[in-house]
Formats: C-alpha cells, sequence, structure tokens
C-alpha cells in the first residue's frame, strides 16, 4: 500500500497550526440565560450584525395600496441571531420576487439584535493543552449579535393585496425554516401595518378621522381645541342623534 503523508510540516513545540473552526450550531446561542448584555463603552470590539436591512419591497407603496397582512410569530422564548434574521429576509425577499413582482408587497423584520453574544474561543490543534489555559480567564470575545424574543412576539412581517395572500403566506413558511424553536403563521384582521380593522378604517378614512402618512395613517383625535384638523363632519353625528332623541322624549313627557 502507498501512504499518503502531508505537506505541512509538523508542529514544533510552541508552535500551532491554528484551524478556522465553523460557526457554532444553534443549540449553543438561542437560550435565553443571564441578563442583557448590549454594546457600550464597555463593551467595544462588537461586530456589526449580519442583517443591515430591515424594510424591503415596495416599502413606499401607500397605506390603501396593500390591505392584507401576515405575521411570523414566535412560539418560544429564545434568542435568533442576526446570520437567521437575514436568512429568512432574504428566503422571504426571493420568493415573494418571482411569485408575486418586486413592486406587490412589504416585508417588514420586526425584531432586532441587540443582544451580545460572548464566545471562548479554544484552540484545536496539537499542542493546544500547553498553550491554552482551559477554564481560566474563560470571560469570552464578542462574536455576533442575536435578538431576545418572547412568546407571541412578531418577527416578520408582510403586507400585500389580496390576492397575493396564499403566496405571503408560502413565504413565511418557508422563512420559518431559518429559525430554531416553533413559529406560527397568523393572518391579521388590521388593515396593512396599521392598529385599525378593516371596517374601521374604511370608515375613518371615509369621515376623515384617519389621514394618509405614507404607509401608514394618523389619527386625528376628536378632543381638544377645534381647528380645521380635527373638525371633520358626520363623525359624532350616531351619539349626536341619540341624544337629540332623548331630549324628544323628555319634551313629550
Amino acid at each position: 500500500c502507498i501512504r499518503f503523508q502531508s505537506q505541512l510540516p509538523p508542529p514544533q513545540r510552541g508552535e500551532c497550526n491554528s484551524l478556522t473552526m465553523g460557526r457554532r450550531p444553534a443549540r449553543c446561542i438561542r437560550f435565553q440565560k443571564n441578563k442583557v448584555f448590549i454594546k457600550s463603552r464597555f463593551c467595544r470590539g462588537v461586530p456589526d450584525p449580519k442583517i443591515r436591512i430591515f424594510d424591503c419591497g415596495n416599502k413606499k407603496a401607500s397605506v390603501d395600496t396593500f390591505p392584507f397582512v401576515a405575521h411570523l410569530v414566535s412560539d418560544e422564548k429564545e434568542q435568533l441571531t442576526s446570520c437567521a434574521l437575514e436568512a429568512a429576509r432574504v428566503t422571504c425577499n426571493k420568493y415573494l420576487i418571482k411569485t408575486t413582482g418586486k413592486d406587490n408587497f412589504h416585508i417588514r423584520i420586526r425584531a432586532h439584535p441587540f443582544h451580545v453574544i460572548r464566545q471562548n474561543k479554544m484552540l484545536s490543534c496539537a499542542g493546544a493543552d500547553r498553550l491554552s489555559s482551559g477554564m481560566r480567564h474563560s470571560y469570552g470575545k464578542p462574536t455576533e449579535t442575536a435578538a431576545r424574543v418572547e412568546i407571541g412576539q412578531i418577527l416578520i412581517s408582510v403586507r400585500s393585496k389580496d390576492t397575493h395572500a396564499p403566496k405571503v403566506i408560502e413565504a413565511l413558511r418557508r422563512a420559518k425554516f431559518k429559525f430554531p424553536g416553533r413559529q406560527k403563521i397568523l393572518r391579521s384582521t388590521k388593515w396593512g401595518f396599521t392598529a385599525f380593522d378593516r371596517d374601521e378604517y374604511r370608515r375613518g378614512r371615509v369621515e376623515g378621522w384617519l389621514r394618509h402618512a405614507g404607509n401608514i395613517v394618523t389619527y386625528v383625535p376628536a378632543k381638544g381645541v377645534l381647528t380645521k384638523r380635527n373638525c371633520t363632519p358626520g363623525r359624532n353625528d350616531s351619539s349626536g342623534s341619540e341624544e337629540d332623541d332623548d331630549e324628544a322624549e323628555e319634551a313629550e313627557q
């Protein structure tokens, strides 16, 4: 038989051929332990998160354009790395561009990776036991960032037209595979990224107490000094008609 010898010279005493190690699996990072450790003047040298874009698609579309919205909701209390958030964003974005077109959706990443992950890097080569100090001074160095999420917290929101609802749900299902743990996909009854139900949104837009403001709406309060901005006719017609009826009944009696 023929023996193949390594072309690398054997490590001498006091030397070490360092090898680049891969990323640690998610089970080392996903559980929330201890307090939140964020970037500050005491914690320097934190690498930038992998995810840099949190809104993609047609993010400047009017609030009236995309009434349908679906959410990817976390079902576990865990940590999601910035690399996982970026992978989920890319997967969801690519599928929607391919199936609906680049101007027919708006993706928003709702989880932000502020928690800093430390790692006590160990040598894994010949003679490492002589060079490393084991668990002495094992306070690690910052390696990446992660988002700490709770049960029921929204991770990704997508708004689009009602005709593209099945494709949005499929895009979120594919993005779900990039995260550890369990997630759920929920169809919202709200209008887009607003806090109003569909019927309430239509009524507010007609009556004028919901004003268009880009991809959201602003609520015009009914209290305060009467101005041209908050004086909308027909807003309190129902309450006013009831009071008039009560006054008429009292007059008859």
